[in-house]
């Protein structure tokens, strides 16, 4: 694809040209966010939130050449779900989403929400909760809450937890995803042991990695971001099949906005051929969400 430049610029992206990757017909973004002011941040959120509304993040769609998208639940809003869900309503079936939840959510409303393309819950070790710190106890309960549903576990978690967890990790009763390249430290990289411990997640099969943020950690920046893409490298050569990528749109870690298709383009150094980068894009996110060509699959 060449090079144009895009004449409307997108909120919270910088650059304005296209990306070089071509994106496949059906590619999806496995990881955005969705900030719509007329919602209302939980109460244990101090920070101001962007406004991003879904409009917004079509604009982004139209210059990277994305068609379909994964929205995860921030946790500006804590357990309540709507801006998320109000998002999936606009965007149809070409959105998948992922939610966060109390452990004792009833069957009607987790029903409802997979109606509107909830498959995943999410559990963040890393950023402030409304239900307070994070611990291994509740992952397990939420893994267990909603492994009757088909969904899967979502984690954010440092290195060190990943390190420190692996054992409850490995032992959960669903599909695990990593958010953000497992946020392996810089300048260790494919050294430090949160490395060897994804790897080994990856090698029972029901891992599945996000090729996402690689700004943050960085110690060398954009556009190359050499240090994290030389994880993003290892996890796609360990397993081809079990990794997808994401934006991580409106970027809120980053008062300094990425590219996006920089972003983008960086899986042309990650994968090393059209067929593995089409798996990224397109086959391994249809298998992990639903999406067609395989809506009845689920990730095993």
């Amino acid at each position: 694809m060449s090079e144009a430049v895009v004449t409307a610029a997108v909120p919270h992206s910088s650059g304005s040209r296209r990306p070089r990757l071509r994106a496949p017909a059906g590619a999806v973004d496995c990881h955005m966010h969705v900030y719509d002011p007329r919602f209302k941040p939980s109460p244990h959120w101090q920070q101001v939130p962007p406004v991003a509304p879904v409009a917004s993040y079509r604009q982004l769609q139209a210059r990277l050449g994305t068609s379909r998208t994964v929205v995860v639940q921030p946790s500006t809003y804590g357990i309540d779900n709507a801006c998320t869900l109000d998002a999936l309503r606009q965007l149809g079936d070409s959105a998948r989403g992922i939610a966060v939840l109390e452990p004792e959510i009833g069957d009607a409303e987790m029903d409802s929400m997979h109606a509107l393309g909830v498959r995943g819950v999410r559990v963040n070790f890393v950023t402030p909760q409304s239900w307070g710190v994070t611990t291994a106890a509740r992952l397990r309960s939420t893994a267990n809450r909603i492994a009757p549903h088909g969904w899967h576990v979502q984690v954010l978690m440092t290195a060190e937890q990943i390190v420190q967890m692996i054992d409850v990790l490995q032992s959960l009763p669903v599909p695990l995803v990593i958010d953000h390249l497992g946020r392996i430290p810089q300048p260790a990289g494919t050294a430090n042991a949160a490395y060897g411990a994804v790897c080994k997640l990856l090698e029972r099969g029901r891992t599945v990695v996000k090729l996402s943020g690689a700004y943050m950690g960085t110690q060398v920046g954009g556009p190359t971001y050499a240090d994290s893409s030389s994880v993003a490298r290892g996890f796609v050569k360990a397993a081809p099949d079990r990794v997808v990528w994401g934006s991580d749109w409106p970027h809120p870690t980053e008062t300094d906005k990425p590219d996006d298709a920089d972003l983008l383009d960086l899986i042309l150094d990650w994968a090393p051929d059209d067929a593995t980068r089409t798996k990224i894009l397109v086959d391994n996110p249809a298998r992990l969400y639903g999406f067609s060509p395989h809506p009845d699959r689920t990730f095993q």
